[in-house]
């Protein structure tokens, strides 16, 4: 029997609801599926932040590498500056683990769920590869004379070859394994932001070791219009960090929103983190409101990349009949209490 060992950071907000939901659906899958797991939680968030003034030590990042993989919840609290908690933890373990990709898969399971017209499940399923590692989000830059009428801000986008290529292979990877339209869409702005023309070289090379994979390009504000005029149109798209993080919230409404949405932090081989992609929502803290669905479809995708697509299959599959069935009518805070959805998919998953 498979045994596997996952560090758990419910974090902030709602995160520990949902985490808890998720656990208990991946815990279903366990029980089904023939494998064995054991956890350890850790407390970094807002609430040991203000207690301890400490918001991850760098010995954490060193430990997770003792793990299989890593289940997030959620990050961020008005209580600590902006930003503070969020590059600390998240970014931190994106960068220190150095997990290039974020992957976030944009799949639509009833048409009820799509604010567009005459769109349904077979329009919308789509994947999105998102560089993780670079971009805006480097924090090159600063801020100059803060407060004075001369401010000046200044944050730099870095790319290099070695960023662009890796996440760019792993969407050509990704579309031949999903075997289906075998399409990769680049995403860029390269027409106006010179320097991303690293990325348009970059794919035209790395496209011609894979003849069987068909290739297209959108800048991303046309990207963003395909989206809602043709979805259907895209298979895997990747793009660079700060483009592939507002377009993919933009999938996420396509699907049914931020609370059904999953991404997988990923280096392939090492261990990695996966998520929901929604915030910490912390006014809905405590109110077993929020919608786990995000959260358990984060632990489909973190059993798929340890070894158990079997049992990623059957959480997608319970999470599908509850959105189709009628169980679950709207995702919308507070219509179905959280733990009553956890509890309906773990019993579809087990039976």
């Amino acid at each position: 029997m498979s045994k596997y060992r996952f560090a758990v950071l419910p974090g902030d907000g709602i995160g520990d609801e949902v985490v808890r939901e998720g656990m208990k659906v991946l815990g279903a899958a366990a029980e089904s599926c023939g494998f064995d797991y054991e956890t350890k939680t850790f407390p970094f968030g807002a609430d040991h932040f203000l207690e301890t003034g400490e918001t991850m030590p760098e010995s954490v990042f060193t430990e997770f590498l003792d793990f299989d993989a890593i289940f997030m919840g959620a990050i961020g609290d008005p209580r600590v500056e902006t930003g503070k908690l969020e590059h600390a933890i998240i970014g931190g373990t994106r960068f220190k683990l150095d997990l290039f990709v974020n992957l976030r898969p944009v799949k639509l399971y009833h048409e009820n769920l799509c604010p567009l017209k005459g769109k349904g499940p077979e329009d919308i399923d789509m994947v999105f590869v998102r560089e993780n590692t670079e971009d805006a989000y480097t924090r090159i830059g600063g801020i100059f004379k803060e407060q004075t009428p001369d401010e000046v801000a200044i944050a730099t986008m870095l790319y290099t070859r070695k960023g662009c290529e890796r996440a760019i292979r792993y969407a050509f990877e990704t579309a031949r394994r999903r075997d289906k339209e075998k399409k990769v869409t680049l995403v860029d702005k390269a027409n106006a932001i010179r320097a991303q023309d690293i990325w348009t070289r970059t794919f035209a090379d790395v496209a011609k070791e894979y003849p069987d994979i068909s290739t297209d390009h959108a800048y991303i504000d046309a990207a963003c219009m395909w989206m809602i005029k043709n979805p259907e149109w895209f298979d895997v798209a990747v793009s660079p960090n700060i483009f592939g993080d507002i377009i993919t919230d933009l999938g996420a409404m396509l699907q049914g929103g931020l609370g059904i949405a999953a991404s997988g932090n990923i280096h392939p081989g090492k261990v990695s983190m996966f998520e929901p992609i929604h915030g910490s929502a912390p006014k809905y803290r405590g109110k077993n409101v929020a919608n786990p669905i995000a959260a358990i479809m984060a632990a489909a995708m973190m059993l798929d990349y340890v070894g158990e697509p079997k049992a990623a299959a059957k959480i997608e599959a319970a999470v599908q009949e509850n959105l189709t069935n009628g169980n679950i009518t709207s995702l919308s805070a507070g219509k179905k209490p959280c733990d009553e959805i956890g509890d309906m998919i773990t019993a579809s998953v087990r039976a």
